[in-house]
């Protein structure tokens, strides 16, 4: 695939990825629209405090977590087309809910559901793997999550002068947020209609089972229960932050605790349901897969995507209070960080299919990403500001291109597990940034930029102790297992079973 292939409109994948991008762009733009309007809604509303908005900041990304491991299963059981519009149209049932809200609890609830939104992102990683062929995928990924994350900043560049100039008045910031609400629902009904899972006639490969990863060996087992209690036990520091802000009683602590607890027991049993009996049946060879490689791009996500989170959510206050700069100019850089997105996560995925190597691609961007946030710890306030600029875009261009890399490794793994692997790898880059930002709370940022740094190595020491290179990643078709056939066989013959009764 060329990039012009982006322009060539007419051609069903192209199609498809436009439509998927878009989606996923809209998503993101309501996700993230509440910081823009902060001011405006201070102004406006006399009892919501900057304390209050901080705490709705940390339930904007509190359900995420578990929110994209859910939704990964529903993508392998319902496929993506109809995830993606449904999840469209009831997220913005809590977005309406904030724009319109009177009262603490009603924002901070709805903040805290809408938090799922950001579930969005492996919906269209699942969708875009079905249209396009392994060799293609790097870049239709990285192209898709570069423009789809590029949602997040138009909301910042556009609603304030919606809310003001097309609305204006003290709720002008209420309709800008139902505005994209709106939006959102109405191209929910649209991508039900105008999108199909794959091509006509696709095959869209289901696991045995929704609940739980499968795995290959009991040992492969183990290690998806250990990798498993991060994605919900790293919650409990958010409740700790929202304890030690005041707005949670121990009480209220406790019974959290007490749920997270719960769930990861839940998750626990149902690993062990779906994959006892798969192990003691034994799995066909053809059939086995690397659980190792999803435990390094696991790792490979917490580091870059949960440092990209992190990074944007300090970088302005460093530049403003290192070099002195109006906090303007400051937002500015620090944009940087995040336009180069648009470029970098494409180029990725594409350096990824074009080199002949994937496992070599994602070796060389971690260790990118390492180098460049170590330099970031060095710079201080002798340094000439342009070179403080380059080693940040520089940084940068290294963590949105593993972005595009991870991703265009994933579908390559297991065809039928894409959805549940995206899911859970994108759900440790919600871990990572929450992990990343309540360390950021007890350093310096050059303390902060090192221990990124010393993340991104430890990821890239995971790589190449565990990623392998994965099966039919350039070939012009995904690899079927025996297994796969058996289940496409049974539901044809359950399908069959229906219609004649």
């Amino acid at each position: 695939m060329k990039v012009a292939d982006v322009f060539r409109f007419r051609n069903a994948e192209i199609k498809a990825l436009h439509l998927t991008w878009i989606a996923f762009f809209i998503t993101f733009y309501v996700w993230f629209n509440m910081a823009p309007l902060a001011s405006s809604m201070l102004k406006s509303v006399d009892w919501l405090t900057t304390d209050d908005l901080r705490l709705f900041a940390i339930c904007n990304v509190a359900l995420t977590i578990p929110a994209r491991i859910v939704v990964g299963m529903a993508l392998d059981r319902f496929g993506p087309r109809r995830v993606f519009s449904v999840l469209m149209v009831l997220m913005s049932i809590p977005a309406l809910f904030f724009a319109f809200g009177n009262t603490m609890t009603q924002l901070l609830v709805s903040r805290l559901v809408l938090s799922s939104i950001g579930a969005s992102f492996v919906v269209g990683i699942h969708m875009t793997a079905m249209w396009f062929k392994p060799k293609d995928i790097g870049f239709a990924e990285g192209f898709y999550a570069g423009w789809g994350n590029f949602g997040s900043a138009a909301a910042a560049i556009s609603l304030p002068t919606i809310a003001l100039h097309m609305y204006g008045g003290e709720d002008g910031w209420r309709w800008a947020i139902a505005q994209s609400a709106i939006v959102m629902a109405a191209y929910g009904v649209y991508y039900w209609f105008a999108i199909t899972d794959g091509p006509v006639g696709t095959v869209h490969r289901k696991p045995r089972k929704a609940v739980a990863l499968e795995v290959s060996t009991w040992g492969d087992m183990v290690k998806l229960i250990l990798w498993t209690i991060p994605l919900v036990g790293v919650l409990a520091i958010l409740v700790w932050r929202i304890q030690n802000m005041g707005y949670l009683s121990t009480t209220g602590a406790a019974i959290c605790y007490a749920v997270i607890f719960a769930v990861v027991c839940y998750q626990i049993i149902q690993i062990l349901r779906v994959n006892v009996p798969i192990l003691k049946k034994g799995v066909p060879e053809d059939d086995k897969y690397p659980f190792n490689s999803v435990a390094a791009l696991n790792s490979t996500y917490f580091a870059n995507f949960g440092a990209e989170l992190a990074v944007v959510s300090m970088l302005p206050m460093f530049f403003e209070e290192t070099w002195s700069l109006s906090a303007t100019a400051a937002g500015l850089i620090a944009a940087s960080f995040a336009f180069v997105n648009l470029v970098a996560r494409p180029m990725g995925g594409l350096v990824s299919d074009r080199m002949g190597n994937r496992r070599f691609v994602m070796l060389s961007y971690m260790f990118g990403i390492a180098v460049g946030f170590a330099m970031m710890g060095l710079m201080n306030s002798s340094w000439p500001l342009i070179i403080a600029v380059g080693i940040t875009v520089f940084t940068s261009f290294f963590v949105q291109g593993a972005e595009g890399a991870t991703f265009g490794i994933i579908p390559s793994i297991k065809r039928r597990l894409t959805g549940q692997i995206s899911g859970m790898a994108g759900a440790y880059g919600n871990v990572g940034a929450v992990v990343y930002l309540t360390i950021f709370t007890f350093v310096t940022p050059t303390q902060f930029f090192y221990i990124i740094a010393a993340g991104a190595f430890i990821s890239w020491v995971l790589c190449v102790m565990w990623l392998k290179e994965p099966e039919s990643g350039f070939s012009d078709e995904y690899h079927v297992s025996s297994v796969d056939r058996q289940i496409e066989e049974e539901e044809r013959l359950r399908q069959a079973t229906a219609t004649s009764t």
